[in-house]
């Protein structure tokens, strides 16, 4: 495990850097193009567990966060990969989406906190407003995925687009939320967190962050889309890190997700809290770092965070990575506990 992420990101080190490692699965990707399923599809997905976060460690605590465990996934079925969204219900059913423009739905199987595999999934194409397969008309980048009561939503980057599905999205036609502030955002760089609030002050609103603002040193921009308060507000840029996604907690909190790639150190991860109550129009929130995880953790291109409650009533992460449908690369699932003060 430790041995092909290395590879993968060694192999990027070596020169070919991974923005050309993405177009060269994209372009092996589009070489043979997906025959989408339309309807739900039944898939098998395997998964291998993943022992240990840090290998030769048996310790489970990293700072703030505490590993319940990981597996590595994969199946047969073609257009498994690219996992950029993820969100899990209480009753630890998922909708995830793809670069390729799929939704995928099923259940977590785990025995207690610890993830064992997935099961009853199913695979289907986002359709748009005429049951028109989205990726065929320039919307497969999907990157973030959230659920409301009554609906499913979700933010295509390249577009720079929101669109609205029924509860049960597969097979399903959608939607596009009205969003203008959102069409400014860099090409390849825009929303990729994405969360519905479903109490509170903000109840109804869809909370967005872009994946890096202006330039790469910018802070990150944020959206407050429908909703008591509509706007705009800021998360200070931390590090090199980028945005990936999105998720709340019951509590009050928000998880962000984020990223960072440079051929010299490799990919890193970053796990930030902050107050939802301080995501308000013109805000600039600084948030707190739970975790920052380099690759001597077995950690891949982590995209997707799903935060849920288990039975003694401790917050849990579940984190999903988009192997960008490459040989060189693996899509894992990660879960921790955050450690209560």
């Amino acid at each position: 495990m430790r041995r092909r992420t290395r590879f993968a990101f060694g192999f990027a080190a070596a020169g070919l850097g991974l923005a050309a490692v993405i177009a060269v699965a994209t372009s092996a990707l589009l070489a043979k193009p997906l025959a989408l399923p339309v309807t739900p599809e039944a898939i098998t997905v395997a998964a291998r567990p993943i022992a240990s976060f840090r290998s030769g460690e048996d310790k489970s605590r990293f700072g703030a966060l505490d590993f319940r465990g990981g597996l590595v996934l994969s199946s047969d079925f073609a257009g498994f990969g690219g996992i950029s969204g993820f969100s899990l219900g209480p009753d630890d059913r998922f909708i995830a989406v793809t670069d390729a423009g799929l939704f995928l739905s099923g259940r977590l199987d785990t025995d207690g906190d610890r993830p064992t595999g997935l099961s009853d999934v199913q695979a289907a194409a986002l359709l748009d407003g005429q049951g028109r397969v989205q990726a065929s008309r320039g919307r497969g980048d999907v990157e973030a995925v959230t659920v409301a009561p009554d609906a499913v939503y979700v933010a295509m980057e390249t577009i720079n687009e929101i669109w609205r599905y029924p509860r049960d999205p597969l097979g399903q036609k959608g939607t596009q939320v009205p969003a203008p502030a959102i069409r400014g955002l860099r090409m390849n760089l825009g929303v990729e967190s994405l969360a519905y609030v479903p109490t509170g002050a903000l109840k109804g609103t869809l909370i967005a962050i872009g994946e890096q603002g202006a330039d790469k040193a910018a802070d990150l921009p944020g959206f407050l889309i429908g909703g008591p308060k509509p706007g705009t507000f800021i998360v200070a840029k931390s590090g090199p890190f980028s945005a990936t996604d999105l998720a709340l907690g019951s509590e009050g909190e928000m998880y962000l997700l984020e990223r960072h790639f440079s051929p010299l150190t490799g990919v890193k991860m970053q796990i930030r809290r902050f107050a939802l109550a301080d995501v308000q129009p013109g805000a600039r929130l600084e948030g707190e770092v739970l975790g920052t995880f380099d690759m001597s953790f077995d950690i891949d291109n982590m995209e997707g965070l799903a935060v849920t409650r288990n039975a003694a009533g401790e917050t849990l992460l579940t984190l999903v990575s988009d192997d960008n449908f490459s040989m060189l690369q693996r899509t894992i699932l990660l879960r921790f506990a955050v450690v209560r003060d």
